[in-house]
């Protein structure tokens, strides 16, 4: 299998040499699919470029905002609008004033390779006119549609570091002098990958609950327009043919459907949960594939495996100690005494039973209460209307006896 041929644009030095990090909030991750959905479903001309907000404390830069940014082509180059770029700047620095937020770089979209001589005029211009260490943060849209657990984010950042770059001798025949030439070599940018970590704040928090509650239920839905395509709305005079059973029973079903807003949040958490069980069980295989490849040495007899040279696992000591620690730190989780911890569970199971139990009962005597007012209302109207008749006919008994005409008594 071939290797991938080097990007002359990244760096060959690794990346802990600088001691730099970035910290990223997920409201920039959604922020650029966000613009990056739009932009691929409206047909836009023109690559994706956006701007970074954040801060920058010692060695640790956090990357909290970020706006899209418009472009222009020149001399067959792409780059930013300055005049746009500057009072879009302006008015996010004001609104982001407390804390106060600054540029910290950009962000495109790149190939997994690195970055491209594409992006080096609208980088070069960030560094000269607003941040001498801008980041680059490049999406990898190739990486986004692979659905895996426990995969990384489909992006890198980078850092702008400058490089003494050896220029490339040419052949010159053995007869002839070479020259030599005094000084330093010429340095070139270069792009260094940055390590990071992912922070969420409390407002983000709400706001990914909040998406992901609504992604478990997402469902495409075909448009009237396209549904009628073809099928010209007319309208008949008369007597409508009724409609078919199965027909019927589609529509039925198609209301049936709608869920309420308690089925959307048992279906989110339950989302949640298969999710995270499905990112656990492929990091439980990952440590076992790293553990069953190394050399026999490290193994027990039981457990050794019949590995060639090439298929075993490199021996990392500070990972091995991690997985040692984790699996030490397992004992901690069972409890000593496993009866009495039964007999807590049981006794936990049984209060929460109980105070259902209490609620249904609770919520039965309100109903009977309800059913008893509802009676004793009905009972009396209809002693009321029993006296009332009892009295009118008192009243028509006495009235014929004096020879006065009652209720029913005819006229001759």
């Amino acid at each position: 299998m071939a290797s991938a041929p080097h990007n002359p644009l990244v760096s060959s030095q690794k990346s802990s040499d600088s001691g730099l990090q970035a910290v990223l909030h997920p409201l920039v991750l959604l922020t650029i699919s966000d613009y990056i959905t739009r932009h691929t479903l409206r047909e836009q001309a023109g690559p994706i470029v956006g701007a970074l907000l954040g801060q920058q404390n010692g060695r640790e830069i956090t990357i909290e905002h970020a706006f899209e940014c418009a472009i222009l082509e020149k001399d067959d180059k792409i780059i930013l609008d300055s005049d746009w770029f500057s009072q879009r700047l302006d008015q996010m620095k004001t609104i982001h004033a407390s804390p106060p937020l600054d540029l910290v770089g950009w962000y495109t979209v790149l190939p997994k390779s690195g970055p491209t001589f594409a992006v080096l005029p609208i980088h070069n211009w960030i560094l000269s006119e607003h941040n001498e260490s801008s980041l680059l943060l490049a999406f990898h849209p190739e990486e986004a549609v692979q659905h895996s657990a426990g995969s990384k984010l489909p992006l890198t950042i980078y850092e702008s570091n400058y490089e003494a770059v050896d220029e490339p001798h040419t052949s010159a025949p053995d007869d002839e002098d070479k020259e030599m030439r005094d000084g330093d070599p010429p340095v070139k940018l270069r792009f260094m990958e940055l390590p990071y970590s992912v922070e969420t704040g409390e407002a983000e928090m709400i706001s990914m609950s909040f998406i992901a509650r609504g992604a478990g239920n997402a469902t495409v839905i075909e448009p009237r327009e396209q549904k009628k395509q073809g099928k010209p709305e007319t309208k008949l005079k008369g007597k409508q043919p009724a409609k078919s059973a199965e027909h019927q029973a589609v529509e039925n079903q198609e209301g049936e459907q709608m869920l309420s807003s308690e089925d959307e949040e048992m279906i989110a958490t339950l989302t949640a949960k298969a999710n995270a069980t499905k990112m656990l069980q492929s990091r439980i295989n990952l440590l076992g594939t790293y553990l069953e490849g190394l050399p026999p040495s490290y193994l027990s007899p039981n457990n050794a495996t019949n590995l060639a040279g090439h298929q075993q696992t490199t021996p990392s000591h500070p990972i091995l100690r991690s997985i040692q620690a984790l699996v030490s730190s397992l004992s901690l989780l069972v409890p000593s005494d496993t009866k009495a911890y039964e007999l807590e569970m049981l006794n936990e199971a049984n209060n929460v039973h109980l105070l259902e139990l209490l609620d249904d009962m609770m919520e039965s005597v309100a109903e009977a209460r309800d059913i008893g007012k509802k009676y004793s209302i009905v009972d009396n109207a209809k002693n009321h209307s029993q006296k009332m008749l009892d009295h009118s006919g008192n009243i028509a008994s006495v009235g014929s006896s004096y020879g006065f005409s009652g209720t029913g008594d005819l006229a001759l």
